[in-house]
């Protein structure tokens, strides 16, 4: 068994659609990247490849590449995770937590355990999702940025 940590962070800008968890989500503002740039996704993407010793999304799939270009995260992941089953046999588990002061993840958070565990052929109580605010310190607070973090053990 293996374990791998993942984080990301992401701008908020205007004029783009939020996607977290591979859901989108209404809210005002989304994030800024090459691809969707799920931030949740990212952080599991790494978390996956960090455990299997494979380097991280940047790596496999650089900002430089066109064909990542406005790509949907659950094509990453997906993509992330067919790489790493050639060693590994299974997913035991994935706990990530994302970092926003908006919006509200609760409500999503089904839906969003629903389509990772979909992508990844697991179970959806083997995803946990976790939501923090930061009391209004830093960029997160000021609603400048979002960030996550994820841990997976993989067999």
């Amino acid at each position: 068994m293996r374990i791998g940590h993942g984080y990301d962070v992401h701008r908020l800008i205007e004029g783009r659609p939020l996607f977290l968890g591979g859901v989108e989500i209404p809210f005002e503002k989304g994030l800024e990247g090459h691809s969707d740039a799920d931030v949740l996704l990212h952080a599991m993407c790494d978390a996956i490849l960090g455990a299997a010793g494979m380097g991280d999304i940047g790596r496999h799939f650089p900002d430089t590449d066109p064909n990542f270009k406005d790509i949907y995260s659950i094509e990453l992941l997906k993509q992330t995770w067919e790489m790493v089953r050639l060693q590994y046999s299974a997913i035991i588990n994935i706990d990530s937590t994302l970092f926003a002061q908006a919006p509200k993840i609760l409500p999503y958070a089904d839906q969003m355990k629903d389509t990772i565990a979909a992508s990844l052929s697991i179970f959806p109580g083997q995803v946990n999702i976790k939501a923090t605010t930061t009391e209004g310190l830093g960029f997160i607070g000021r609603g400048e940025g979002m960030a996550a973090m994820c841990v997976v053990l993989i067999d």
